[in-house]
């Protein structure tokens, strides 16, 4: 298992970590099998999305904040994070993605994003490479 490190600098932001997994990949020497990429924080997640136009990464930040906004008056948690928490849910703390010939198997527009919901924070994201 490898780690990468991660520091946010917004309190929402989506950063793409696809050469970073993939130089992990081919560090690896396997050449067929899976990559699980696990984030484990209560308030970031992981998922793939569009590498070729920014915009959709601003859309998809501005959706989460307009469907859950940062202080909704009936969130009870007390830290005032709830909405966090919340997208967490939604994308999911891992994936799991293909690798054939030592590389991922991604479509021609499709990267791996760190979402981050609560920042600016450190994080850790942990990376499984295993042989099949």
């Amino acid at each position: 298992m490898e780690t990468i490190n991660i520091k946010t600098h917004s309190r929402n932001c989506m950063i793409d970590i696809t050469s970073e997994i993939q130089q992990i990949i081919t560090k690896s020497k396997i050449k067929n099998g899976i990559c699980i990429v696990f984030v484990p924080h209560t308030t970031a997640a992981v998922t793939i999305n569009e590498n070729a136009d920014p915009d959709v990464v601003h859309d998809v930040i501005l959706t989460m904040n307009q469907q859950y906004p940062k202080n909704h008056p009936q969130y009870l948690h007390c830290e005032g994070n709830s909405d966090s928490h919340v997208k967490t849910s939604l994308f999911g703390p891992s994936i799991t993605v293909i690798v054939n010939d030592s590389h991922l198997i991604l479509g021609t527009w499709q990267s791996i994003y760190f979402c981050e919901f609560d920042g600016p924070r450190s994080r850790n994201i942990h990376i499984k490479i295993m042989q099949g």
